[in-house]
């Protein structure tokens, strides 16, 4: 078993951009077992990307940076003192998953949960081991309201914690928020160089946290102009996208509700891999998944009203439409009751009761006049009475008025 580590200096928690990765973002599928398969049987997606290794060896002096090594190649730098950061990207090649299982000696139900994806985040010991599985967001562009794509993928890590090593397995080689962390090893910033295997695994578990928040900030500022456009001038496509924003929350809550757990066993079971100064960190890392949480719950109830006030806008909508149609049919009634009786075939010759009117020189405009009278004392009427008052204003109008309001109340 390792020994326990010595106590390390705190230091404040690493921050920097995220290295962005534009492509098309794509949902993980649950994966299932095929019914009566072997314990330990690895399930190779086809369309999984050929693995691609890469080494970062490094003391508080030096960091040797190589790409494109074979498993057996790596064997060599864990009897090294130094501390080394394995990468292996893509999952595409059983044969060369298994040298690596090999090399790192795991054992055949670890290197199934690594490999069949997508798995539960969890914390999982193993001998001289620490299995860690995360699930990875990486933001992919911006939302675009024309469009009903999510603005973000997610993908599985998986960290394997050793004494001098540790070992990340991720699902896919094109999106990566491991950047900063590789450029402070390389370029000596920081003190990453100066701390073992256990800060290092840290730092690489925060970057991952951090990568949630400027996805939330997308959504965040997109939920804004979802409510203006609800309320403002709400259509079928504001519809799909309101559906579109609560399944992209969702995810995201699938992948930081377990992984908030994960953390939080990290920091309470003891373990000799990682220094009581590591889970000193790991405590900070834990309030950032709580304040992400926090974040997608808040967002969730908004996307989730904004339905609600989607109903009612669409609701109001037609009640304000269906007010004028009957308004206008209101005011037309009559002059079709006055249309309807001077329409009608009398013989003004044999009675003089039968219509008059017709035989007065300025019946027509006397009818007329009466018709305009009528219309027009209907519609001072309902103008009196605040019935067109609501639908005088139109939505581009409700529109300016409700920005107005925004900007005062704030």
């Amino acid at each position: 078993m390792a020994h326990p580590r010595s106590q390390r200096s705190s230091r404040s928690k690493l921050s920097g951009s995220k290295s962005l990765r534009p492509s098309n973002p794509t949902k993980p599928e649950y994966f299932h077992e095929s019914i009566g398969s072997i314990p330990g049987t690895l399930q190779i997606r086809p369309e999984s990307a050929p693995p691609e290794i890469e080494v970062l060896d490094y003391t508080s002096d030096t960091c040797e940076h190589r790409t494109g090594l074979t498993p057996l190649e790596i064997k060599s730098y864990l009897e090294h003192s130094s501390t080394t950061w394995i990468d292996l990207k893509g999952l595409g090649h059983e044969e060369t998953l298994r040298q690596v299982g090999q090399v790192f000696q795991l054992h055949p139900l670890l290197l199934e949960d690594i490999v069949n994806i997508p798995q539960r985040p969890k914390v999982q010991d193993s001998a001289e081991q620490l299995l860690i599985i995360a699930r990875m967001v990486v933001l992919t562009g911006p939302l675009d309201e024309n469009s009903l794509h999510s603005a973000f993928m997610t993908e599985q890590v998986s960290f394997v914690l050793g004494l001098n090593y540790v070992l990340t397995v991720q699902e896919e080689p094109d999106y990566d928020s491991f950047e900063i962390i590789r450029s402070r090893l390389q370029d000596g910033r920081g003190t990453i160089r100066k701390k073992e295997a256990d800060y290092l695994m840290y730092a690489l578990l925060d970057s991952i946290i951090d990568g949630f928040f400027p996805v939330l900030e997308v959504y965040g500022e997109a939920l804004e102009l979802l409510e203006d456009e609800v309320v403002a001038n709400p259509t079928a496509h504001t519809l799909e996208r309101i559906h579109q924003m609560k399944r992209d929350l969702i995810t995201l809550r699938r992948a930081i509700w377990p992984q908030r757990d994960a953390i939080n066993s990290l920091i309470r079971d003891e373990n000799p891999l990682i220094s009581d100064e590591v889970r000193l960190h790991l405590r900070d890392c834990y309030d950032h998944a709580v304040q992400v949480m926090d974040m997608v719950e808040t967002y969730r109830e908004v996307a989730s009203s904004l339905m609600d006030v989607y109903l009612s806008s669409v609701s109001n909508r037609m009640n304000e439409i269906m007010k004028f149609l009957t308004v206008i049919s209101s005011i037309f009634i009559p002059l079709t009751f006055i249309a309807g009786v001077y329409g009608m075939n009398f013989n003004t010759e044999k009675s003089r009761l039968n219509m008059p009117e017709l035989n007065e020189p300025y019946g027509y405009v006397i009818c007329l006049g009466l018709m305009a009278i009528v219309s027009i004392g209907m519609v001072i009427f309902f103008w009196r009475k605040g019935w067109f008052s609501n639908y005088a204003m139109q939505p581009k109008s409700r529109a300016k008025s409700y920005d107005r309001s925004r900007r005062n109340s704030s």
